[in-house]
């Protein structure tokens, strides 16, 4: 791979870089602790590899999460009279 690295490419070291940070925003690799730099090539892979699996099922759960609020705000709303103060506070917050 290195032998044939394009303009635009990215380095070992900032594909390692973004995957600590990317790693740092996981609430669960927050609490394990990054994985040791000495690790051998197919650990790591492996290790990146699992974190990224984690990373697709995080932001999975956001979007549920971000649909079940959505759908409890609508139904919040359906309920409320549109000229009552509280359906005008939530209105102003979603602007």
């Amino acid at each position: 791979m290195s032998g044939r690295r394009s303009r635009g490419s990215v380095s070992e070291e900032e594909i390692n870089e973004l995957i600590s940070k990317l790693q740092s925003l996981l609430p669960n690799a927050r609490r394990r602790g990054g994985g040791s730099s000495s690790s051998s090539s197919s650990s790591q892979a492996a290790s990146t590899a699992k974190m990224l699996k984690e990373t697709c099922s995080y932001i999975k759960s956001l979007h549920r999460e971000v649909d079940d609020l959505s759908d409890r705000l609508t139904e919040l709303m359906s309920t409320m009279d549109d000229n009552s103060p509280a359906a005008e506070i939530i209105r102003s917050l979603l602007r």
